[in-house]
């Protein structure tokens, strides 16, 4: 019976589904807030505390999680996973009030001013006494797993960036460098300072609310959660020697070897849909894929503005609502790219080695 439960979580551990059932159900708590903040929070979080204690009865699960570098990345999910049930149940809740006609929670707390000694300083300085005695406590039970100098002969199996990094590590997987690691970054920093100048709604200023701003929280949540959380449990515990992927359960052998031919968009196109050789001429041999981006960057803009975002666009006007749009776009490149390769096996859409420029 283990061995069947255990089967069945290493199926779906497999990258595709574990992404999918991610995304279901980011989108089932964004748009199912009662069912979420009442009962299903504590019931996932339950459902989580039963399959770490069913997991820990597994060598190489129990090895992974309590390995130094990975306890602090498993805390942090957990508080992360709390912290956003909190959020939703204080939004349900002003959603609520607002919608009785009623004011936010926030709105009627008091806010009386007080002295920053001892008020503010006198707290602070407990908080950091605690703060400093956990790490303590920390430091002496959990000792760092410090290993020898580093030896450019011998490289470690796998090679993981910091936990913080994982998310980049992985994109590394279905991008170029120039992309993974320049471009897209840039993009969440301008994205990021573009806010304040973009984001011209003034509801939900100082108080929690999900009625009255869906697509920005819908949006920073599905990227902060799926695209960036749920990265970092990928890259910590299914990523393996040899960068491959194993259940949470699957002993980690560094003999395991993936078989897959990854193709590029071009030979879909050229070699297996015509039958027939790569044009020689660049330009030629990648039209298909350049064509393929151009539309997603430029026309689905302008049939998002004049269909499900109509409402949108006309609120924020032409130049704030592409800049949303491409930033859009962008984010769900990620995941788009993540299933052609895990389905299809498909490397680059645009591969012009010429110019060491693929997409």
């Amino acid at each position: 019976m283990t061995e069947t439960i255990e089967a069945i979580i290493n199926w779906l551990a497999r990258p595709s589904i574990y992404v999918t059932v991610a995304t279901v159900l980011s989108f089932v708590m964004f748009f199912n807030r009662v069912f979420w903040t009442k009962r299903a929070g504590l019931v996932g979080l339950l459902l989580v505390i039963v399959f770490f204690a069913f997991s820990l009865r597994n060598d190489n699960f129990r090895g992974i999680v309590t390995y130094p570098d990975n306890v602090p990345i498993i805390s942090m999910l957990i508080i992360v996973f709390f912290f956003t049930w909190l959020s939703m149940f204080q939004a349900y809740r002003n959603d609520a009030r607002i919608q009785a006609g009623g004011r936010p929670v926030e709105a009627d707390e008091t806010h009386d001013k007080v002295f920053t000694w001892p008020d503010l300083v006198y707290p602070e300085f407990i908080a950091a006494i605690l703060c400093t005695a956990i790490l303590v406590v920390w430091a002496l039970g959990l000792p760092a797993p410090l290993e020898e100098p580093a030896n450019p002969n011998v490289t470690p199996n796998p090679s993981k960036a910091p936990w913080y990094f994982l998310g980049l590590q992985e994109m590394l997987v279905y991008y170029d460098p120039w992309l993974a690691g320049v471009v897209f970054p840039g993009f969440i920093i301008i994205g990021l300072m573009a806010i304040p100048y973009v984001d011209l709604n003034p509801k939900g200023n100082g108080y929690y609310t999900f009625a009255e701003r869906k697509f920005a929280v819908s949006f920073f949540l599905y990227g902060f959660i799926v695209l960036w959380c749920a990265l970092i449990i990928l890259g910590t515990i299914l990523r393996g020697p040899n960068w491959n992927f194993f259940g949470p359960y699957e002993q980690w052998d560094v003999h395991k070897l993936e078989a897959l031919v990854n193709v590029n968009l071009s030979e879909f196109f050229w070699v297996k849909a015509l039958n027939q050789g790569l044009p020689a001429n660049w330009l030629l041999r990648e039209l298909p894929g350049i064509v393929l981006v151009v539309a997603y960057l430029l026309i689905l803009p302008k049939l998002l503005a004049q269909t499900i975002m109509k409402k949108m666009y006309e609120q924020l006007g032409a130049a704030r609502f592409y800049l949303v749009a491409f930033l859009l776009i962008c984010t769900v490149a990620l995941p788009i790219k993540m299933y052609l390769r895990w389905l299809f096996n498909l490397k680059y859409i645009v591969a012009i080695p010429e110019f060491f420029f693929n997409i």
